[in-house]
C-alpha cells in the first residue's frame, strides 16, 4: 500500500524529473527506502533545473551514459529515448547517439596498442614495425580519419602503423555519424547532431564510473570546446554521467523486496 509520504515524494519526483522518468527501479526504491529515494531525486534534478544543455540534449547524453558498452543499463535505455522523444528527439537523433556510444570498444587498442609498443621497445623487438614510416596507404587512412573525424592524435599512430587494415574498417565504422545524411544514406551528409553535441556524447561515455577513459575525455572535452561547448555544458555532462551511480539502488531494491516476502530478508 502506498503511504501519503510515497504518494508525495512521488508527486515530487514528477514535478523534478517527469513521469515518464519513473520506472520500476524507482518505484521498488520508494517503497524500500523513501529517504535515500528522495535524496536520489533531489540528486539527479539538479542538471535538470539548471539545464546548461536543453532537456532533449540533457536526456541523449544519459542515453549515451547507460546504452555504453560497460554499463548496458536496459531501463535507463528506455527511460531516456523516451524522454529525449518527449523533447522533441527525432528517431535519427537517437539511433546515432547509440552510433557514436557504440565507438566505446576501441579503447581496447587505444590503450593496448601503445602498450604493446612500449613492450617490444623494451625488449629490443619488431623495432622496424614499430617505426617504420607510413606508406601511401596509410597516410591516406589518416587523411581519411582527419578529414572525416575533424582531428588527429598520436595514439592512432602505433595503430594505423600496425594493423592499417583493423584501423579502414574503424574509420568506416566510427565515421558514419559524422558523414551520414538525416535520411540514414551515406556522402556528403554530417548526421542528424551537431558537432559540439557528439563531443559531449563522447565524454559523457569516457566520464562515466564504468570507463573512465581519461585520454579519450581529455581529447572530446578539447573537441567540445572547439565546437563551442562552454565548462558549464562539460560539467552538467559530468554531473549527468554521475548519475549512473542511481541505478545501485535501482537494481538492488526489487532484489530486496523480493527477499523481503520471502522471508530471507527480515
Amino acid at each position: 500500500m502506498t503511504t501519503e509520504e510515497q504518494k508525495k515524494l512521488k508527486d515530487e519526483f514528477d514535478s523534478k524529473l517527469g513521469p515518464e522518468a519513473f520506472h520500476a527501479g524507482w518505484e521498488s526504491l520508494l517503497r524500500v527506502d523513501p529517504a535515500f529515494f528522495s535524496a536520489s531525486v533531489s540528486l539527479a534534478s539538479v542538471p535538470r533545473r539548471k539545464s546548461h544543455l536543453p532537456h532533449k540534449e540533457q536526456a541523449l547524453i544519459a542515453l549515451a551514459v547507460d546504452c555504453a558498452a560497460t554499463h548496458l543499463y536496459a531501463p535507463g535505455i528506455r527511460e531516456h529515448i523516451t524522454s529525449a522523444a518527449k523533447e522533441g528527439a527525432s528517431r535519427d537523433e537517437i539511433i546515432e547517439v547509440i552510433e557514436l556510444s557504440s565507438t566505446l570498444g576501441i579503447h581496447a587498442c587505444n590503450i593496448g596498442v601503445p602498450l604493446l609498443v612500449e613492450v617490444l621497445k623494451e625488449e629490443g623487438k619488431y623495432l622496424e614495425d614499430i617505426t617504420r614510416p607510413f606508406n601511401e596507404t596509410q597516410q591516406d587512412l589518416q587523411w581519411q580519419f582527419t578529414e572525416k573525424r575533424g582531428y588527429w592524435h598520436t595514439f592512432w599512430e602505433d595503430f594505423l602503423r600496425l594493423d592499417p587494415e583493423f584501423f579502414a574498417g574503424y574509420i568506416e565504422f566510427s565515421t558514419l555519424p559524422w558523414i551520414k545524411s538525416v535520411n540514414g544514406t551515406v556522402g556528403q551528409g554530417k548526421g542528424a547532431l551537431e558537432p559540439k553535441l557528439k563531443e559531449l556524447v563522447y565524454c559523457a561515455f569516457d566520464a562515466a564510473s564504468t570507463h573512465l577513459y581519461v585520454p579519450g575525455l581529455k581529447l572530446h572535452m578539447r573537441n567540445a570546446l572547439g565546437y563551442g561547448a562552454t565548462p558549464q555544458e562539460i560539467i552538467e555532462v559530468l554531473e549527468i554521467a554521475t548519475l549512473l551511480s542511481l541505478h545501485t539502488g535501482h537494481v538492488a531494491a526489487p532484489i530486496i523486496e523480493e527477499l523481503t516476502r520471502a522471508s530471507i530478508l527480515k
